[in-house]
């Protein structure tokens, strides 16, 4: 390499005649010349080259720019490297494009003027000969091409709605105008509306070797500056220099430092692809150009041409070869780009040294990392090329050679079903257990390239502490989903170890919202870890009849799996309710049994996940008389819930929507098994009053929803609508709502927005859950509904001492009562307590003369025994109702037990 001449750009340094340079580092050497400097000006030898170019591109690449200053590799690699400083023209280098919705276009204006060089008189006649001796000089400039060049960069910022590619097309439409425009005139003669408005936004950085009293920034004014670049150019002379050839200064004297070696880029498979091709293509003509003659001259016959094409279509140069080449490479990329475009997140290391410094970070305990190992073999396909150019097969033919065999035979590493399947597995594997580790900062996940044929393909490797442990590392991966069983009170759960990797213990996650409900991502789990990795688990603290969801997690010494499937379950529970003195009959006893069943097991037609997410500002069990502010006042399409019993021997209770000055907006008084009374009472005077049929019966539950409309306040009552009562004041006005009565309030809360609610869509529509058997959906076991019955045996049978508790929902559209043939000493009660969509809860005292039955808290009936009560050993429920709940109660000591059968 040292023994030829080199052309360079000068790229805007005062690079002249004589000026030595060191090629080692792209530098020139001021101050210090050859030759005395009168020599060099009068020996001279210059012509005029005037020459004009004009050139756009759309392209932001560097290797672009540099095609467009005629820059070679070797310059390149300084200018990236820092080692050359760029001026001029040539600081178009070094813009670059500040965002993905810019649209680029670069027109270059390029014109040369002069070609000054040496003359061999200069050559042979060195003026200092020491600088020889110094080596700090590897060529002398012996010739320099002047002129001057001009690049205008043309931006515009497509909005998120443009077809990007679209943009681009027209941007190089409107600047491929402007030549057009120079001559014939204005612009809004040659343009249409669609790109003036595009010009408009179109904004110009200008780089050039000329200077201008102002540079610059918008379409109209780069139009200007290129109608007056020619004459610009010609009152700077002969321009600043373009292009210079440098000389090595070894061939004037041996004593001068040596090019010894370039950076050869052709180490890139494409470069080094393309520089095969191109010698190839030099070698056939060559063998073409010693025939052709001889055959058309009658001294060679016909089959010298046929064994050379015959030599071609054999050599790994065919186009079979070229075509499966360049696929392949093709294919790899896009395998490469799958691979990663879901690890966005993940850091990607391009070096041994960044992975030295990741694997060696103080903060850092342990790095995965998902490594492709098959980029970096030898390409077979590359070298079979060159031995064939190094063959010079085309005068040696009809041999082959051992590299075209194994070309024929060599496969791309990504072909192998065996590769592809292992390759599948690793980036399941790695992108799950990064997901489930990416909130530890001790670990590290990273994507790399490390060759190792031993595991082709990709692998996961495990460095911990800085070194690499494990070239081959399974991490834990999502475990099956647990096997839940349920006895005496108890939850057990039956995990299974990670089928991959090796599961020291276990995390056991569990919450009482499922895994599907909207607010699943909101809800953060409660987790327990086990002690070690044995197969069984018992979950305490839980609460009886509520509806839980659990999963779990193997957990290594490095991370945890990814998340097991969830399970639902409900399970037994025992309540313990304490009497002082113990009587079946005491009313007491009754009310306080219920009283806990029903706070412990909820009368809501709703699932609890359903009202803990779709109601807010809720307040449990608040103490009655009770007044509250409403959070952010009332509002159209906002609602207010209420969740509670009524007192068994209660009369009525009231709900008042008051302002600051005293008035109440609303009031809404229920009594019980008669009507709701509507009123307002506005100025310390009471206005009209509003009466509808009430459907709360004495001792039940009961659901109300306030909606606010903008006509008045609609009141639905146990899924019903009872009443739109019409406001009488400014609903702004109202910031306060109060309840007093004979009510025990179990949920009090805010629906923010009613229409979008499940509440809403319900029950505005009409079909609601209590008029289908969508009533039971959100029940986890519901028990029976009027299209199935329940039967089944009594768990050892009825004897005195147990109670028997029941708890459903009456159907809106409830309008009769089942009836069938019984024994005519059957007993009736009017004015019986179910209602139209309420619920109801029915406790069944057995005692050792009869069953008294105790409805919404009230003792209802007392029935004497018939049959021997240990001969009665099978329930059956059916009929017109939708029975939620089932529980049975034992005597113990002074204790109730109150226990739920379990439903898995």
């Amino acid at each position: 390499m040292d023994s030829r001449c080199m052309e360079i750009a000068a790229l805007g340094r005062p690079l002249y005649p004589g000026m030595l340079y060191d090629c080692r580092s792209d530098s020139f050497i001021p101050g210090v010349t050859l030759w005395d400097k009168n020599a060099l000006h009068d020996d001279l030898d210059v012509h005029q080259k005037p020459k004009t170019h004009l050139k756009f591109s759309a392209s932001d690449s560097l290797s672009e720019k540099a095609n467009l200053l005629d820059i070679s590799a070797s310059l390149k690699a300084s200018f990236l490297s820092g080692l050359v400083e760029v001026g001029g023209s040539a600081k178009y280098l070094q813009d670059t494009k500040s965002s993905a919705h810019q649209c680029r276009v670069t027109m270059q204006y390029t014109q040369t003027t002069t070609f000054e060089q040496l003359t061999m008189k200069e050559l042979g006649n060195i003026t200092y000969p020491l600088v020889f001796d110094q080596k700090t000089a590897t060529h002398v400039v012996t010739a320099v091409l002047y002129g001057a060049q001009v690049f205008m960069v043309f931006d515009y910022t497509s909005a998120e709605n443009e077809n990007k590619h679209e943009i681009e097309g027209n941007l190089h439409a409107v600047v491929n105008k402007i030549p057009t425009i120079s001559i014939e005139g204005q612009a809004s003669l040659n343009m249409t509306e669609d790109e003036k408005k595009m010009a408009k936004n179109i904004t110009v950085t200008f780089y050039g070797d000329i200077k201008l009293e102002e540079n610059p920034t918008t379409y109209n004014e780069a139009l200007e500056v290129y109608k007056k670049v020619p004459d610009l150019m010609k009152q700077q002379g002969k321009g600043v220099p373009l292009t210079v050839w440098l000389y090595p200064l070894n061939l004037l004297n041996d004593k001068a430092a040596k090019l010894l070696r370039e950076i050869d880029l052709s180490l890139y498979r494409l470069l080094k692809f393309h520089a095969l091709h191109k010698s190839y293509t030099s070698l056939l003509k060559k063998a073409l150009c010693r025939v052709l003659p001889g055959i058309r001259g009658g001294t060679q016959e016909d089959k010298a041409l046929r064994d050379i094409l015959s030599n071609h279509y054999t050599s790994p140069f065919n186009i079979s070869n070229m075509i499966k080449w360049l696929d392949d490479i093709t294919a790899e990329l896009n395998i490469l780009s799958s691979y990663t475009i879901g690890l966005k997140d993940i850091t990607v290391v391009k070096s041994s040294g960044s992975l030295n410094s990741i694997c060696l970070h103080p903060d850092v305990d342990v790095v995965v990392c998902l490594s492709f190992t098959s980029l970096k073999h030898d390409d077979s396909c590359l070298a079979a090329l060159q031995d064939f150019n190094k063959s010079e097969g085309f005068t040696m033919m009809g041999q082959t050679s051992e590299r075209d065999s194994i070309l024929k035979a060599a496969q791309p590493w990504f072909t192998s079903p065996d590769i592809s399947k292992r390759m599948k597995q690793n980036l399941s594997l790695f992108t799950t257990f990064s997901n489930a580790n990416k909130n530890e900062k001790r670990i590290k996940f990273i994507i790399a390239s490390t060759s190792d044929p031993s595991n082709p393909g990709t692998t996961i490797q495990l460095y911990q502490n800085g070194s690499l442990t494990d070239p081959k590392f399974q991490p834990v991966s999502k475990p099956p989903k647990p096997v839940v069983e349920t006895s005496d009170g108890k939850v057990t759960l039956k995990l299974s170890k990670s089928p991959t990797g090796e599961t020291l213990h276990f995390r056991v996650e569990y919450r009482m919202t499922s895994s599907y409900d909207s607010a699943a991502d909101v809800e953060e789990w409660t987790v327990k870890d086990t002690s070690n990795a044995q197969n069984t688990f018992t979950l305490t603290g839980l609460k009886p009849t509520e509806q839980y969801w659990v999963r779990y997690r193997a957990v290594s010494d490095v991370g945890v799996s990814e998340a097991s499937d969830s399970v639902p379950f409900t399970f037994q529970g025992k309540l313990t309710v304490t009497v002082h003195q113990w009587n079946f009959s005491m009313p007491s006893l009754i009310t306080e049994l219920r009283t806990k069943i029903m706070t412990t097991v909820g009368m809501s037609r709703w699932s609890p996940s359903t009202i803990k997410s779709e109601v807010i500002n809720i307040v449990n069990n608040p103490t009655i008389s009770y007044t509250e502010e409403i959070p952010g006042g009332l509002r159209e399409g906002k609602a207010l819930y209420f969740q509670g019993v009524v007192f068994s021997n209660g009369q009525s209770f009231t709900l008042d929507f008051e302002t600051d000055e005293g008035d109440v907006a609303f009031h809404f008084r229920s009594w019980f098994n008669e009507f709701f009374r509507c009123n307002s009472y506005v100025k310390k005077k009471w206005q009209d009053e509003e009466r509808v049929q009430c459907n709360i019966s004495k001792g039940s539950a009961f659901e109300i929803f306030v909606v606010i409309k903008t006509e008045g306040y609609e009141v639905y009552v146990n899924g019903q609508k009872s009443v739109l009562f019409n406001h009488r004041l400014p609903m702004v006005k109202v910031n306060v709502f109060k309840i007093h009565g004979d009510v025990k309030m179990n949920t009090i809360g805010t629906v923010a927005n009613w229409s979008k609610s499940t509440f809403g869509k319900e029950l505005e529509t009409n079909i609601t859950r209590t008029k289908s058997s969508d009533i039971q959906s959100n029940v986890p076991h519901p028990v029976c509904n009027p299209s199935k019955p329940y039967l089944r045996s009594i768990p050892g049978g009825l004897r005195p001492g147990l109670a028997l508790f029941f708890q459903g929902v009456v159907p809106s559209d409830w309008e009769h009562s089942w009836n069938g043939t019984w024994n005519q000493n059957c007993v009736e009660t009017p004015e019986g307590p179910f209602v139209c969509g309420a619920a109801f809860d029915i406790i069944m005292v057995i005692n050792s003369e009869c069953y008294e039955v105790t409805v919404n808290g009230l003792m209802r009936y007392t029935f004497e025994h018939r049959i021997p009560v240990d001969k009665v050993t099978t329930l059956n429920i059916n009929g017109d109702v939708f029975m939620n709940s089932f529980a049975i109660t034992e005597v113990g000591d002074m204790n109730l037990k109150v226990t739920f059968p379990a439903n898995i």
